[in-house]
């Protein structure tokens, strides 16, 4: 039987509004099962400690665990390829950070695209990395430092956190920049790598302040300098690199991803949270306290950040030479 054209827009436009409105429901009851949030590097960084922290917030506002799961390895392309493949229900979420951005050109056969792959949630924070040393190092300033390393070529070892993470691509940006040679040591994270630079294994890092900044307070560590354009509230007296080499700048930001075809009402459900989260007074002061500031952005808006910043560094990439497989 043909239905009358009227006839069928009606049925169409019920149909749509029933599947909108179940749609709408089912995100109102999301989450109903404990949710995995990838952090793609070992425990004890930055990404792991940013994580825990959202995460925390997030189980206590929406009534279910948010499961922290480490993935590290491959510069953080394997936890970013997990969530890559996960179903898009909402129930499997990405730290997504600096290197997601670095390694878009740093690796030439990913088995994803980024900016297609992963639906931009939330962003977290944008902060500072420091130049850190180990007491050993005799160098107090950068400008002592480069002289230190000039003295001694090929001498001096670079801890990051893996090839291509945004500690190692900045530390070439300084080798290039500065003109010294130092020797990369590329780690599993950026935990074990501060582990090294503790035990004097290692001479150098440019880790991010969340995950170096305690060991700095308590005198471990010697900061030279943060990376960013300006300085850092939680280390007024530390300069930046660029005071010494001019046009340096680099800064950290996290966020939270999810597989592409993820419902919008779970994005936005989820963004709102974040947020407000995000404007939290022990939040906020947390945030500062490890030298970062909250960057609350709409999901369109962080997806315009993870572009931008997938430019910037291709682009630093592309000057250094560094290749990963």
């Amino acid at each position: 039987m043909k239905l009358p054209r009227r006839n069928f827009l009606h049925l169409a436009a019920g149909a749509a509004a029933i599947s909108a409105a179940s749609r709408f429901a089912w995100a109102q009851a999301y989450p109903s099962r404990p949710v995995r949030l990838i952090a793609p590097f070992a425990p004890g960084g930055s990404s792991d400690i940013i994580a825990r922290l959202i995460g925390q917030w997030l189980s206590e506002r929406l009534g279910q665990q948010f499961v922290i799961d480490n993935r590290p390895g491959g510069g953080g392309n394997i936890g970013t390829e997990a969530v890559v493949r996960a179903s898009p229900d909402g129930y499997t979420l990405l730290l997504v950070g600096s290197y997601n951005a670095v390694n878009a050109t740093l690796y030439a056969k990913l088995n994803f695209n980024l900016i297609r792959d992963i639906a931009p949630v939330a962003s977290v924070i944008r902060g500072a990395y420091v130049m850190v040393v180990n007491p050993s190092v005799p160098a107090k300033t950068v400008a002592e430092f480069i002289a230190y390393a000039k003295a001694n070529p090929g001498k001096l070892t670079m801890a990051s956190s893996g090839i291509g993470t945004p500690p190692h691509v900045i530390g070439e940006l300084f080798k290039m920049m500065g003109g010294v040679n130092l020797v990369h040591v590329p780690y599993r994270g950026s935990g074990p790598a501060l582990i090294d630079l503790l035990a004097g294994q290692v001479q150098v890092s440019f880790p991010s302040m969340t995950s170096s900044i305690e060991y700095v307070r308590a005198g471990k560590l010697r900061a030279l300098a943060v990376t960013t354009a300006t300085r850092s509230d939680a280390l007024q007296d530390i300069p930046t690199v660029g005071e010494f080499v001019a046009g340096y700048e680099a800064s950290a930001w996290y966020g939270i991803g999810a597989p592409r075809n993820t419902p919008v009402e779970v994005i936005d459900k989820l963004n709102k949270e974040i947020n407000a989260g995000l404007g939290d007074p022990k939040i906020k002061a947390r945030l500062a306290d490890l030298g970062n500031a909250p960057l609350a952005l709409s999901p369109a808006d962080f997806g315009k950040l993870i572009a931008e910043e997938t430019e910037k560094w291709g682009k630093v990439v592309k000057f250094s030479g560094a290749k990963a497989d």
